[in-house]
């Protein structure tokens, strides 16, 4: 199983509990992470490094909005020129979560980091 190292931002974590829309921002801010280290593993390169192992090379983002329970979200969907990169954070064309906030409350409790 593949690990990932989120970074959040204290703005975020600190809100979490005092404004509307705070996990909201969380939860796509998370996911744009797992979007990015998902383009990283499919590619087999780190954005702008130069290896022998590269598989592509990244061609900006797409925008998508999902639907969660914690509200819309908008994700930057890494692009890549040969178009061969599909993540596996959801299927194609779905636009609504399907027990997508469970699993990271369960990670969260877990201690994934």
């Amino acid at each position: 199983m593949t690990q990932y190292q989120i970074t959040l931002s204290d703005e975020i974590v600190h809100g979490l509990f005092k404004e509307d829309g705070a996990m909201a921002r969380l939860v796509e801010q998370v996911l744009n992470q797992v979007l990015q280290a998902e383009v990283t593993e499919a590619l087999q390169a780190k954005p702008f490094e130069r290896t022998e192992e590269r598989l592509g090379y990244r061609n900006g983002f797409k925008p998508r909005t999902m639907t969660t329970r914690v509200g819309r979200l908008t994700l930057s969907v890494p692009q890549v020129r040969e178009g061969k990169f599909s993540p596996e954070l959801f299927a194609r064309f779905q636009r609504s979560e399907q027990a997508l906030i469970l699993a990271l409350m369960e990670m969260v409790i877990n201690g994934v980091s």
